[in-house]
């Protein structure tokens, strides 16, 4: 049974986080805090195999709780954020996993079976050490002011065939709705990412990427042309050579967008 303790300061998503391992038979939430010095008195009092751990947490943070911990109180860490350039950089290390928020319940138990596979894999001293190393890569990215300053997204980490896969920004084409996902085409591929296109949108910059109709966001760099073949028919040609339609109650802002960043008037 692999024991865990999950630290977050917000309830809700505690609250996930407890519910979600309940219903995983081989895993035991054995207690949880809601600040980082809370978390802190959890695992050394509990010693847990794994720790749930919020990155941004008002006061007292993950980072802070990581560098207080001496290397034998060092458990396995699986990153909970909602940042995929924080996520990015926890998954290239084998000794941590990430989960993104909003918690999904397949994501989670993969990351603790991760997690159970590689318990024994090394001593609680290199854990440590390795863990130190990509702690201070994620607080460089912080302290910086990379997910403060600059408010929009760089990269997303999205499916494809089974993996994830790195989608930098600059090299997004457009955006589609799919169900409960969004699909990202970029340079002639396409990779699955689930949420929400209004979700996309509030992570995209404006003055980059514009709305063409409820189900799609294109980059306005990428317009070719606008065509009119009919009356009421809107067209956008990417420089890809793809047509995407347009909707009605969109075409001004791809006016105005195009009039602000090529000179255009709108």
């Amino acid at each position: 049974m692999l024991s865990v303790v999950a630290v977050d300061d917000e309830a809700l998503a505690l609250r996930r986080l407890e519910i979600a391992v309940s219903q995983m038979p081989d895993a035991s939430l054995i207690g949880k805090a809601r600040s980082g010095r809370e978390g802190l008195e959890l695992i050394r009092q509990l010693r847990p195999d794994v720790v749930l751990l919020d990155i941004q947490m008002s006061g007292f943070g993950g980072f802070d709780l990581l560098d207080s911990l001496e290397p034998e109180e060092v458990p396995l860490v699986i990153f909970v954020t909602a940042f995929e350039s924080f996520a990015a950089r926890a998954f290239e290390v084998s000794a941590v996993d990430y989960v993104l928020k909003p918690v999904e319940f397949e994501r989670l138990s993969a990351a603790l079976n991760r997690a159970r596979r590689n318990l024994h894999l090394a001593t609680s001293e290199q854990r440590a050490a390795e863990l130190r190393t990509v702690v201070a890569q994620l607080r460089g990215r912080s302290e910086v002011g990379e997910e403060r300053d600059q408010p929009y997204a760089r990269e997303f980490w999205a499916q494809r065939r089974g993996d994830f896969v790195r989608v930098p920004v600059d090299q997004l084409d457009w955006v589609e709705a799919e169900r409960d996902y969004v699909r990202l085409h970029a340079r002639g591929q396409s990779y699955m990412l689930r949420g929400t296109l209004a979700t996309m949108e509030s992570r995209l910059d404006p003055e980059v990427f514009v709305r063409i109709r409820r189900s799609a966001l294109i980059r306005a760099d990428r317009i070719e042309a606008i065509r009119k073949p009919n009356y009421g028919d809107y067209r956008v040609i990417l420089t890809s050579g793809q047509e995407l339609r347009v909707g009605k109650t969109y075409l001004r802002s791809i006016r105005n967008l195009l009039a602000t960043t090529v000179g255009l008037r709108a």
